[in-house]
């Protein structure tokens, strides 16, 4: 396949921990679904800053160079690289799932492909071959499934987390490739001007439901409830009684704070 145009899209990710700048995870694994399809050939393309020394994480992976289309992190992505991807003949495009940094919503392959209009693959994990312009693809579904797909080129794909993991960034060839910066009409995001960035706060907690599928299972689970002597059992009680019995438990659980 290495007569394949294969184009990757990068961001820049964030640490979970402390938050530093590195390559995501996601789309390090799309880069390495990439490198196993067209090998030296690969083209990988970020939208943003090519001074970011979070992009030579991706170099470090054998790349010897990566472009950028220059513009600030005001800017949307969707119009430059919708612009690059349809005179650059490429015929397959992988991008992660979903950002790590800036908005996260993870609409990106699905307004790129809708641009475009080429057909997108979502949960992307091989592509196993390609003949006569048709691409035969296995993609990622719930609990560890499998499904063979036949998507006519070119297609654009979005890499699951059961794709192969990325191999290691080296120190020497990150320093050695190059961060191309290529020519862009910037357009400011109208969205992200307007919005409001604060942190995130976690999720209330969701009430264990037991989930029992045989009537063997649904008597050991009641059983083992019953047996647990946690609960309170109200009759003939008022409604304020009722209800600050309710929301003790709530408080209890963690789901109110």
């Amino acid at each position: 396949m290495t007569n394949l145009q294969v184009i990757t899209l990068v961001s820049v990710g964030a640490h979970p921990t402390s938050g530093r700048p590195r390559r995501a995870e996601q789309d390090a694994r799309a880069v390495e679904l990439g490198l196993r399809l067209a090998g030296e050939h690969l083209q990988v393309l970020h939208a943003g800053d090519a001074e970011s020394e979070a992009l030579r994480s991706y170099l470090g992976m054998g790349l010897g160079e990566l472009g950028v289309l220059q513009q600030s992190a005001a800017d949307d992505a969707l119009p430059v690289l919708a612009d690059y991807l349809s005179g650059c003949g490429a015929q397959l495009v992988l991008t992660g799932t979903q950002a790590e940094t800036g908005e996260g919503s993870g609409m990106l392959p699905y307004l790129l492909a809708e641009r475009l209009g080429w057909p997108l693959v979502v949960g992307l994990v091989e592509v196993e071959q390609v003949d006569h312009g048709i691409a035969q693809v296995l993609q990622a579904l719930p609990r560890g499934q499998r499904r063979r797909l036949r998507v006519r080129l070119p297609f654009l794909a979005s890499v699951d987390n059961a794709a192969p993991v990325a191999r290691q960034s080296a120190f020497g060839p990150a320093r050695r490739g190059n961060l191309e910066a290529l020519p862009a009409a910037a357009q400011a995001d109208p969205l992200l001007t307007a919005a409001q960035f604060q942190p995130a706060r976690p999720r209330p907690k969701r009430l264990k439901v037991i989930k029992a599928k045989t009537g063997a299972e649904r008597m050991k689970a009641a059983t083992a409830k019953a047996a647990g002597g946690s609960g309170q059992v109200l009759k003939d009680v008022s409604p304020e009684a009722g209800a600050e019995a309710i929301f003790n438990l709530l408080i209890e659980e963690g789901v109110l704070r």
